[in-house]
């Protein structure tokens, strides 16, 4: 059986997710690029954009203005499923806005490393 929430497998998780925060909120598209999986099946749906593959996303990222990305989080839940599997959500709130974001992202592990293969940015009213 696959075991929830392997102590190693969560902390690779937890770190990787970590560098995914502080490469979106510092706009350093390099990393974030690096840790989509390069594929036409790779999905991101944002709060104004539905993306469709890997290019699409690359060329989203290349085009965003890297202003306003501050965020601060207030909720995050990050669950693994055996060696290859996670899920990470969170909440978080951005000065100024009195709206709830929501993000979701579903991570494999690859043979280069672990990599998003399908993300969601919603936002609710608080």
């Amino acid at each position: 059986m696959n075991a929830i929430n392997r102590p190693d497998v969560l902390a690779e998780v937890d770190a990787v997710f970590d560098a995914y925060e502080q490469a979106l909120v510092t706009n350093d598209v390099a990393v974030l690029d690096r840790l989509f999986f390069d594929s036409p099946n790779t999905l991101r749906y944002g709060t104004t954009e539905n993306l469709y593959g890997y290019e699409a996303i690359r060329t989203f990222r290349a085009a965003r203005t890297g202003k306003g990305l501050a965020r601060t989080m207030t909720a995050r839940v990050v669950t693994t499923y055996g060696d290859s599997f996670a899920v990470t959500n969170i909440e978080f709130r951005r000065e100024g806005d009195s709206r709830i974001g929501r993000q979701s992202q579903t991570w494999v592990r690859m043979p280069d490393g672990w990599r998003v293969v399908s993300a969601h940015v919603s936002w609710m009213e608080a």
